[in-house]
């Protein structure tokens, strides 16, 4: 089962503040994927009757519970990077922001706008001019250069970073790290950061007592587009070549978070607005609000577990992705009796996308077949817990 990523990329908790980890999981040896098709689970109804008991229920949420806690573990290779961002007060624990590139390259910025690129399958980082303004919860995109240079074998390409949160008449909020010549005579790229104009919501009166939330957002087309959905606002298109922006519509795309293009699918896949299960929907026409054609919830995680953060998607290529879910847990110490155990629980899933034709008819209906394979979890009592996954 090939992937076109050998490595998935997370970001762990240090143990001291402001620390951070980077680690870089190879998938061939702890695999998220089965060699041959998994066998489809038996469709379990969730839903109990008015009349269950509740031994019955109790006895079912520890046979989930015990299925949870049978899950393969995460063993982590040791770090590549360690990162320990400035601490400008005795309060202020610093923080470090990541934006992903391709593969094991990674943009951070910490909360003085200060930039760097870390570039872990080359063990280097290179230091890149500031942001124009620090960000306070921040969201990127992705768009690779088609051009290959010659000299490093780099592709280079934009890097789109906004505040999920936007604050209406302020600028500064929309910026780009863009892969080019500084001027016309030299021959070598280099990294250039610039302020993109806000869309004109940002501007809008009616707007202004509120703090609107990018609640999902995509690259569209051959990356000369990037759209965002924002909650009570609407849906967005940035015009990547002029940086010129315009109005969707009123309504909103159905995903939360990240939205992937899959060229095998010719769909975009992310997690649903309502229960962040995989989802997918074709962006090619905006034309009108775009429609789910299917989901897969490939998770049930037990009773006992509360999701405390949003699920990350990561695309592995090829139609493969892994889904990251978040839990924190308190449990009673088996020592004691009385003292509650806390925990946090992350558990990676890979799942497969695959076309499926009724006939060779190419006008036939298609559908999606969405094939959860295995999951693992990553488990700590506090520190080292897993921040990001991408």
């Amino acid at each position: 089962m090939a992937l076109s990523r050998r490595f998935l990329n997370l970001i762990l908790d240090n143990g001291a503040p402001g620390a951070k980890s980077l680690h870089c999981i190879d998938l061939t040896r702890q695999h998220l994927f089965n060699t041959t098709p998994p066998s489809k689970p038996p469709n379990e109804n969730r839903s109990e009757s008015l009349g269950l008991e509740a031994d019955t229920c109790n006895q079912k949420n520890m046979q989930v519970m015990k299925r949870s806690l049978k899950m393969d573990r995460i063993r982590l290779p040791r770090p590549l990077f360690n990162f320990v961002a400035s601490r400008s007060g005795l309060n202020d624990q610093g923080k470090i922001d990541w934006f992903p590139l391709v593969d094991r390259r990674v943009i951070c910025a910490d909360q003085w706008g200060r930039s760097f690129l870390v570039e872990a399958d080359r063990q280097r980082v290179v230091i890149l001019p500031r942001l124009h303004e620090p960000k306070v919860m921040p969201i990127s995109l992705f768009i690779p250069s088609p051009y290959i240079n010659k000299w490093d074998g780099s592709s280079g390409g934009s890097l789109y970073i906004m505040e999920r949160n936007t604050k209406p008449g302020l600028g500064n909020q929309f910026e780009a790290f863009i892969y080019r010549n500084p001027d016309r005579i030299s021959c070598f790229k280099s990294w250039d950061c610039r302020l993109i104009p806000p869309p004109p919501y940002v501007y809008d009166a009616k707007y202004m007592a509120m703090c609107p939330e990018i609640t999902s957002y995509a690259v569209l087309g051959d990356g000369s587009n990037i759209c965002i959905s924002v909650d009570g606002v609407g849906t967005y298109c940035l015009d990547t070549r002029s940086h010129t922006w315009s109005e969707v519509g009123r309504w909103m795309l159905p995903f939360y978070g990240k939205v992937e293009y899959v060229p095998e699918l010719k769909l975009w896949l992310g997690l649903s607005a309502k229960a962040q299960d995989l989802a997918a929907a074709d962006l090619s026409s905006m034309d009108s609000q775009p429609k789910l054609v299917g989901t897969c919830k490939e998770f049930d995680p037990p009773a006992e577990w509360e999701q405390c953060k949003d699920s990350q998607l990561v695309n592995l290529g090829s139609g493969k992705f892994c889904i990251a879910r978040f839990f924190h847990t308190r449990t009673p110490n088996r020592a004691t009796g009385d003292e509650l155990t806390e925990q946090n629980i992350t558990v990676l899933t890979g799942l497969e996308v695959v076309r499926c034709f009724h006939d060779a008819d190419s006008n036939a209906e298609v559908e999606l077949q969405m094939t959860p394979h295995k999951s693992r979890r990553y488990t700590t009592n506090g520190s080292n817990a897993i921040k990001t996954v991408f």
